[in-house]
């Protein structure tokens, strides 16, 4: 509370709502280019409990456009500067292979640091059988990483106070902008005043508090899936890309988890999570089938199968919405990173402090 206001009233220079890896990563840089700000960050849930807990956390740097090539540089770039300064944050070097039948041209121009590999780059038993189409090629990608991204979300968070003030369990209800301010209705029944509002929502981007606000900007929520194989990966297993349908197997410490682009358009974030469906078992399987149908193959895929299901928000181009949405320039919206929310985090945050008109250079990202 404020001196001079009512106990259900709060104010704040800044409030950052949404405390996935993107609001943390912005509420961080906020703090670190106005140190003297008061910053507020807000979340529904527990931080780092939506998507960012759900995340597979596979980084390699990779872009369709040139825009994203850029963001992703930048955020490899800030990634492994965090792993040397914090080696015990959960950020893990991975190997990393691309499958596909593109050409050289769209390969070297979509992924950073390619190199051809060839046939005899894949891996061998124990690790699954990969099966290589006839036009197909194998190349090989550095700077590859994997991370528990709720836990290192947490983390980075807990790291905040007391710069930022961390408010869990505190759902936005309403929002108004005004040219004194932003008024947010909390579900509590509270109310906080905030001089600028930075909206990282991850895939609940059609709240009711700001729909208004983000309905013209061509914004759709898709599910995403991936599933856990009960087959251990070996110490130093590669990650394998396959390019052509946007899939990859990820070896984790104890299962590979195999990602692949769902279909499923038009989804409720809050009930998106709810288990995995024949529909969602089907489509995977039908992908892995094309490159390590030995993961697909009876009797594997009779056996309980799990995974993580969620959804994520998508911008029309494919790339991430980093813009002003009220008229009075006091709320920027940061998300839309397409399935990327993890990879792309540290550029966002970045590109957001920059519209919330920060000074560059004293910040934490750069």
């Amino acid at each position: 509370m404020t001196a001079g206001v009512p106990d259900n009233e709060w104010t704040a220079d800044y409030a950052v709502v949404g405390g996935g890896i993107v609001g943390v990563l912005a509420a961080r840089e906020i703090a670190a280019r106005n140190p003297g700000a008061d910053v507020v960050l807000l979340d529904k849930d527990a931080v780092g409990s939506g998507a960012s807990r759900r995340s597979a956390g596979l980084h390699f740097p990779r872009g369709a456009s040139a825009v994203v090539r850029r963001m992703s540089a930048q955020s490899q770039y800030f990634y492994e500067g965090l792993a040397r300064r914090r080696p015990e944050l959960p950020i893990h070097p991975v190997p990393m292979l691309v499958l596909s039948r593109a050409g050289t041209q769209e390969l070297t121009t979509t992924y950073l640091h390619l190199e051809p590999a060839g046939p005899d780059a894949l891996p061998g038993p124990p690790c699954p059988r990969l099966t290589l189409p006839p036009d197909g090629r194998v190349w090989s990608c550095a700077h590859a990483h994997r991370a528990d991204v709720g836990d290192l979300t947490r983390a980075l968070a807990a790291e905040l106070s007391p710069r930022v003030r961390l408010r869990e369990g505190v759902r936005v209800v309403s929002l108004d902008s005004g040219p004194r301010g932003v008024r947010l209705g909390l579900g509590s029944g509270a109310e906080l005043t905030a001089d600028r509002v930075l909206l990282c929502p991850g895939p609940w981007v059609h709240e009711p508090a700001w729909r208004s606000l983000t309905a013209s900007a061509g914004l759709a929520v898709k599910k995403v899936v991936a599933l856990h194989l009960d087959v251990r990966p070996e110490p130093g297993a590669p990650a394998v890309v396959f390019h052509d349908d946007d899939a990859f197997l990820l070896p984790l410490p104890d299962r590979w988890l195999f990602s692949y682009t769902s279909t499923r358009w038009g989804v409720d974030p809050d009930g998106a999570a709810v288990g995995l469906d024949p529909h969602d078992v089907a489509e995977a399987l039908s992908c892995l089938r094309r490159w390590a149908p030995d993961l697909a193959g009876v009797p594997f895929s009779c056996r309980v199968l799990s995974g993580r299901v969620f959804s994520d928000a998508y911008s029309a181009d494919r790339i991430p919405l980093v813009r002003t949405l009220d008229d009075h320039g006091r709320v920027v919206f940061a998300g839309a990173a397409n399935g990327s929310g993890y990879r792309l985090a540290p550029a966002i945050a970045d590109q957001a402090a920059a519209l919330l008109e920060l000074p560059i250079g004293v910040g934490t990202l750069l």
